[in-house]
């Protein structure tokens, strides 16, 4: 910890399906430590008029997300500081940010967003309206597409899960990056 309580530089990546808490986790730690946060799905909303995305693949869209979220974050190592990632995050690309941080003399930590009750699940998500600018809401079939075709993590993580406070998961969060 450095003199004012904030720990090293570092990227923390929250990682999950949809409705697991990954934006009110990580926007409430970033509030917490005062550094950024960067989530995907706001990055992608304000491409979206500018029809960057129309005629991506599935491969090109997340390689294009993670590539802008990665720089992002780097911006911040740079310039000394930590960032807080809230996306969807491959093993692959977990390995490429813990690589980028390395670099920088910082530490990649990664955060992963459960929800073990299946209807709790659904119905945060069902029940939930973003308004982010340019971005579609997500329903459940999303959630549904997900899980088949994400490979479940596999590298060194944190693991919240959503039936659990949000106080008690920011509790977790707050040890596991300090």
């Amino acid at each position: 910890m450095h003199a004012d309580d904030t720990p090293a530089k570092q990227i923390i990546a929250f990682t999950g399906l949809p409705g697991t808490g990954k934006s009110t986790l990580s926007e409430r730690l970033a509030r917490t430590l005062r550094i950024p946060v960067f989530a995907g799905d706001w990055m992608m909303g304000a491409l979206t008029p500018y029809r960057i995305l129309d005629d991506l693949d599935r491969d090109a869209f997340i390689s294009l997300h993670d590539h802008v979220l990665e720089t992002l974050a780097l911006r911040q190592l740079l310039l000394d500081q930590s960032a807080v990632t809230d996306s969807v995050l491959s093993d692959a690309t977990a390995r490429k940010w813990a690589g980028t941080a390395a670099e920088h003399g910082a530490r990649l930590r990664v955060i992963e967003c459960v929800c073990s009750e299946v209807d709790l699940h659904r119905s945060r998500l069902e029940g939930r309206v973003r308004g982010i600018p340019g971005w579609h809401e997500i329903g459940w079939d999303h959630v549904e597409r997900l899980q088949t075709w994400l490979p479940p993590l596999t590298v060194e993580r944190l693991q919240v899960d959503a039936v659990d406070s949000v106080e008690a998961n920011l509790r977790k969060v707050l040890d596991y990056v300090a």
